[in-house]
């Protein structure tokens, strides 16, 4: 019980922490560089155009409202409460920052970079406790559920174009847009980044002489398991036994010396791994993303 609820506590301080940085990002470098926002936040910057007494972080919560409502039922009650914090959070942190400082203008390249990347490390941490901003993210979290295939960084550049270039059309401003798609180009590499990419890890294909030989030395002193594939040499018509492994990132040139010091002819092909799930790597849980 005590570490559940130590877990819960660490997930909403890690949602603190991503919707800090969600609203830096666009007090920083989006709002005073003229840079299109994606999402419910950019049709609120068009709003806040023509009515600039109404604060961004407000109608992004007004915005949400029925969006809440339509996941309820589809996401569950867990998801939905931490998406309605981490949305609140960086609504308020939004309008909170702008009324303490007011951020100069930067070189808009830098903004956009910089933006774009402060602003995917946060969407990824919100997104790894389980949580979204609500708005679009929401959107790509109920369209997750069909296209469980796509990352959802994918999924919010397509939806987040849309608005960027509304939001460009409603400032009359093409570079806008432009910067605009760089930082959201940005924000969905660091974002998939976070929620992928810690699991960096290779698969390798190993054609030798000697399968069994590199099998017994990759088992017993590297700890990793290998699978057996039938193969055919194209030229020879030998049968062959083709070795397969995954292994971490990091295990890489130990596994290369290995193979080279027992069979130095061996043919091997190593590839980069999306993701690995298993015995000896992350195991998979049904509600992630």
């Amino acid at each position: 019980m005590k570490r559940s609820v130590g877990k819960l506590i660490q997930n909403y301080c890690l949602i603190v922490l991503g919707s800090l940085l969600y609203a830096v990002a666009f007090d920083w470098c989006f709002v005073p560089n003229g840079i299109a926002f994606g999402g419910i936040t950019g049709l609120a910057q068009i709003v806040n155009a023509s009515l600039p007494w109404a604060p961004v972080g407000t109608l992004v919560i007004l915005f949400n409202i029925p969006l809440f409502l339509l996941g309820w039922k589809l996401l569950g009650g867990h998801l939905l409460v931490s998406s309605l914090v981490a949305m609140a959070l960086s609504s308020l942190m939004i309008d909170g920052l702008a009324a303490l400082y007011t951020f100069p203008a930067m070189e808009p390249l830098l903004a956009c970079i910089f933006g774009g990347a402060v602003l995917g490390l946060g969407l990824g941490i919100i997104f790894l406790q389980g949580a979204t901003t609500g708005g679009t993210d929401l959107v790509a979290r109920l369209l997750k559920l069909k296209l469980a295939w796509l990352p959802m960084g994918k999924l919010l550049m397509g939806i987040d174009l849309v608005v960027i270039v509304a939001v460009a059309l409603a400032f009359r401003s093409l570079n806008s847009a432009l910067y605009g798609l760089v930082a959201l180009y940005i924000s969905t590499l660091v974002m998939d980044g976070v929620l992928y990419g810690l699991d960096n890890a290779k698969v390798a294909y190993i054609i030798s002489d000697h399968p069994e030989e590199i099998t017994k030395v990759i088992i017993h002193d590297l700890d990793r398991s290998v699978t057996y594939l039938p193969g055919e040499g194209g030229y020879s018509g030998a049968s062959k036994k083709v070795i397969l492994c995954a292994f971490k990132q990091r295990e890489i040139v130990v596994i290369k010396e290995t193979v080279r010091q027992v069979d130095p002819n061996a043919f091997m092909i190593v590839c980069a791994a999306h993701e690995v799930l298993g015995e000896g790597f992350r195991s998979y849980h049904q509600s992630e993303l």
